[in-house]
This record gives structure tokens, C-alpha cells and sequence, in this order.
């Protein structure tokens, strides 16, 4: 006997790409449980947002924009974001009846009978006839490798643990990373550090301007493009530049956003140069992005040469079974709700004999 159980589609990962799929399967008339089931690895409602550090309010967050068919508001601004978008994303799954699993690890796709999918879980295996894979990049925080890493005798951490400033009052802190986590973090940092540091391995860019309209559908089309070549993807701040605010200008007036090129090694006392130089450090922060969580998807073999999975619209193009929404350029918020109504509508079609709008 087969110690699986069929559904049309399963949807893995509940932040803001799973959330709008599982919204707009549900508009369209697939059950949850019997038709699509959402599998989530997070302990609770609120994907990557409820494990973000207590400093970063609501009123910090960028472009979070709300989910499709319910606004989020009167959200208070001094409240940490991982509070606001937890309680919202836990109303929205109870208001259209969800139905999330969690939690449960995916551990990996393969190909099964009959043109079908199995999805091996923690929790049993499913088989399904198309997948939205919306697992994000929280789960796979990048550390750069330099030399003399292990050796050093102070703290290495990610933004992905980041505690809040408190934790580094009176210590020197090397901060790396040149986009808006980096500088968000030297901003609190500098009245509890001893001292901070921030290292970059590009000159960072900063954006003059309100980012219009124009500006995103730019971004997102050199990151689309990438995703097409099967390159993987950068992020859209990556190729819209630093925004230059009040708050920002500022800290460069201060010298709290005073960028140094990237060091060449780390030593146990702290960071080193090749012309010499040499900076004592307690900690070094690495603010240096994550990367898409889709190792689960490894048995599928859709990787293309150049590292990426190379998609159109959201399907795997090696694969149309396979949408990735909240990859490349969905992985905005608003971008993963367009992406979601994109990918299910695909699915109707892969599904059924006619094609149903979504």
C-alpha cells in the first residue's frame, strides 16, 4: 500500500508568497485538505517576520504591503514588526481557513508515479500533481568564508540572529554588508557600541529620490532576467540602490556610515588589511543576505549551470509542475502577491482541460 496522501497541489512555505497562493487557490475552488494542503516549517503564523529582532518596528518595515483580500491596518508603528505582521498573517489564515500545517520539515521533492510529485515531510510524504514552492531565504542566512575565520575569539553572528543593539553595548563591532540590513544595523548599533565599523565589498550606492514606479518595474526586470538565464537571484535592493533619508544622511554626517573596503583576513583579536592595517573587534556582524531555500528541491534536478532554476513567470521552466513564487523578482511583498494569482492560475491550466482565470 502506498503511505501517501493525494492532493492536486501542495504549497510549501506560509509567509507572504504561501499565504497568497493558498488565498488564491482557495478563491478559485480548491479545498484546503482535500485539494491543496500548505506546509509550513516555522513554529507559528508569520513567516521569516516573527523571528526578526524586537528594535525593528512596524513603522521601520519597507514596502510591506498587505496580503490579497485583506488589508492590514491601524497597525501601531512603535510595535516590533514581528508582532504586527504575526498577529496579521494568524487573522488571515483563520479568515479564509487556511489550514496550515506546522510544523513540518520538507525534506525533499522527487519524482513519482503516474506524473505525480511526492513531497517527503516530517510529517509523512504527499503526492500532488503541482507544487508552489514559497520558501523564501530566511532558513539559509550566507556566510562568507575569509581566512583566519575560525581563529577569532570575539562573536560571529548573522542578521538572522541578531538580538537587538542592547546586546553589543560597550563592545567594537564590525558590521558587513553593504544593503539595508547593514546600515540599518550600524544605525541602532552606534549609541550602545563602544564602537562600529562598516566594511563593504563595493562601494555602497545610495538612491536620491522617492522610489516611483518606474524605478521597481526597472529592478525587477534586471532580476527577472537573471532568473531567466538561470543565474540565482539577487535581490531587488541589490539593483536599486541604498534610500538616502533623513535618518541616513545623518549617520554619514556622523560618521556611523563610514564605509571601509572589505578586510582581507580575520585574526583572533579582530580584522586585517593587506596593507597592514589592523582593528580590534568583540564582535563581527555579517549582514550579508540569504540565499533561496530550495535544497529540498535538489532531486528534481532543476538547477541550471549557471546555479540558478531558470523560470518564466514563476514555473520551473525544466518543470511545469514547479512554480517558485517569492523567488527572483517576486520576492518583494506585493511582488508575491501578484505572483501567487500568476502561479495558481498556471496551475488551473496545467490541471484542467480549459483554462480558468484566476
Amino acid at each position: 500500500m502506498n503511505n501517501f496522501r493525494e492532493v492536486e497541489v501542495v504549497v510549501i512555505g506560509a509567509g507572504q508568497a504561501g499565504l497568497s497562493s493558498a488565498y488564491h487557490l482557495r478563491r478559485t475552488g480548491f479545498e484546503p485538505e482535500r485539494d491543496f494542503v500548505v506546509l509550513d516549517h516555522s513554529p507559528a503564523p508569520g513567516g521569516a517576520w516573527q523571528f526578526r529582532w524586537p528594535s525593528l518596528t512596524y513603522g521601520k518595515v519597507h514596502g510591506m504591503h498587505a496580503l490579497p483580500g485583506m488589508e492590514l491596518t491601524d497597525a501601531d508603528p512603535q510595535r516590533p514588526s514581528s508582532e504586527v505582521i504575526s498577529e496579521y498573517f494568524t487573522s488571515y489564515e483563520r479568515t479564509f481557513d487556511l489550514r496550515v500545517r506546522r510544523p513540518v520539515d520538507v525534506r525533499a521533492v522527487r519524482e513519482g508515479d503516474d506524473g505525480r510529485l511526492l513531497v517527503e515531510t516530517s510529517d509523512g510524504t504527499w503526492s500532488t500533481r503541482a507544487l508552489v514552492n514559497a520558501t523564501g531565504t530566511w532558513n539559509r542566512p550566507f556566510w562568507p568564508r575569509y581566512p583566519g575565520q575560525e581563529t577569532f575569539r570575539g562573536r560571529q553572528l548573522h542578521t538572522a540572529q541578531y538580538p537587538g543593539p542592547e546586546a553589543f553595548a560597550g563592545l567594537r563591532v564590525v558590521v558587513v554588508g553593504g544593503g539595508a540590513s547593514g546600515t540599518q544595523h550600524l544605525m541602532e548599533l552606534a549609541p550602545y557600541a563602544a564602537a562600529t565599523t562598516w566594511v563593504t565589498r563595493r562601494e555602497p550606492v545610495f538612491r536620491e529620490g522617492p522610489f516611483s514606479e518606474d524605478v521597481g518595474r526597472e529592478a525587477v526586470a534586471l532580476v527577472e532576467e537573471r532568473v531567466r538565464q538561470g543565474l540565482p537571484p539577487k535581490s531587488v535592493v541589490s539593483v536599486t540602490g541604498l534610500p538616502l533619508n533623513d535618518a541616513v544622511r545623518q549617520a554619514i554626517t556622523d560618521g556611523v556610515l563610514d564605509r571601509q573596503p572589505m578586510f582581507d583576513r580575520i585574526t583572533p583579536e579582530g580584522v586585517e588589511w593587506k596593507d597592514g592595517r589592523h582593528l580590534e573587534a568583540d564582535v563581527i556582524l555579517w549582514a550579508t543576505g540569504f540565499r533561496a531555500a530550495i535544497d529540498h528541491l535538489a532531486p528534481l534536478k532543476l538547477r541550471e549551470p549557471g546555479g540558478g532554476i531558470r523560470v518564466e513567470g514563476t514555473r520551473a521552466v525544466a518543470d511545469p509542475r514547479v512554480h517558485l513564487v517569492g523567488y527572483g523578482p517576486s520576492a518583494s511583498t506585493i511582488g508575491a502577491n501578484r505572483a501567487g494569482r500568476a502561479a495558481v492560475r498556471d496551475i488551473r491550466r496545467l490541471l484542467t482541460t480549459e483554462p480558468v482565470a484566476a
